[in-house]
């Protein structure tokens, strides 16, 4: 499904990511790992084609498309989700709005008919009922007033919606207790866990990996991977640290 070969890329022309390389196939839950300034969210960044972080080397390949040939939209019209650590506040513009707007764009972009309200206000429903969300939250401007734990949720509930194929999830245990980071962990195998879909998680702790069960965990430490395994690989680096085994 993803396929990153030798992948640098400099954000305000400082090198961030050097060399990485990685294959996810469908049906398959990577979780990536690493100290502080290793690349991980850049990487997250760089996939998602935000504006000001620079490839300069190498390929990234999207179910066979070139994936930096892309614009933003079509990323995500073509099955690409991006979950942010801090998911931002969007004052004045409301959540359903916001939301059925982004899905009949990528279904416009993918030569589907678009959701009429009440087709969407049901689907919306039922992502929120699933996470735990009261449909009077959707109607309130995107993420404004919103708890740590709250915005996350509805996070989970705009993957429910949008429904992609990959799913590039950014630091989302950051801010949530336990009772939240359960609730999502559940969500996210609710939504991802399927044999089309696949799931990068990037994260710093093993906690959410107890919710959420990769199937390969890497360390990416200096802008590049530098040791692979399985989900033992995570247990490792929450008793050792990052230090040896980044190296």
């Amino acid at each position: 499904m993803l396929q990153i070969t030798n992948l640098h890329a400099t954000v305000a022309d400082k090198p961030i990511l050097k060399g990485l390389s990685l294959s996810i196939n469908a049906g398959e839950i990577h979780a990536i790992m690493g100290p502080n300034g290793a690349g991980k969210s850049t990487l997250g960044y760089v996939l998602s084609g935000r504006p000001g972080y620079e490839v300069t080397e190498g390929s990234v390949t999207f179910n066979g498309e070139d994936l930096l040939e892309m614009e933003p939209h079509e990323r995500a019209a073509a099955g690409l989700f991006l979950g942010f650590q801090y998911p931002v506040e969007i004052p004045g513009v409301s959540n359903v709005q916001f939301l059925r707007e982004a899905l009949n764009a990528q279904r416009k972009q993918r030569g589907d008919e678009p959701l009429s309200g009440g087709e969407f206000l049901k689907l919306a429903r039922a992502q929120a009922d699933a996470m735990g969300m009261d449909m009077e939250m959707l109607k309130r401007p995107v993420n404004v007033g919103f708890s740590g734990g709250e915005k996350k949720r509805n996070e989970m509930v705009q993957m429910g919606i949008l429904d992609p194929a990959l799913a590039i999830l950014d630091e989302t245990d950051s801010g949530l207790d336990i009772d939240a980071l359960r609730v999502v962990g559940e969500g996210i195998n609710r939504i991802m866990r399927k044999p089309e879909k696949a799931v990068l998680l990037i994260t710093h702790y093993q906690r959410l990996l107890d919710y959420v069960q990769p199937d390969f965990v890497h360390v990416l430490a200096d802008g590049r991977i530098t040791r692979s395994g399985g989900p033992e690989l995570a247990l490792e680096l929450e008793r050792e640290g990052y230090r040896e085994l980044a190296a």
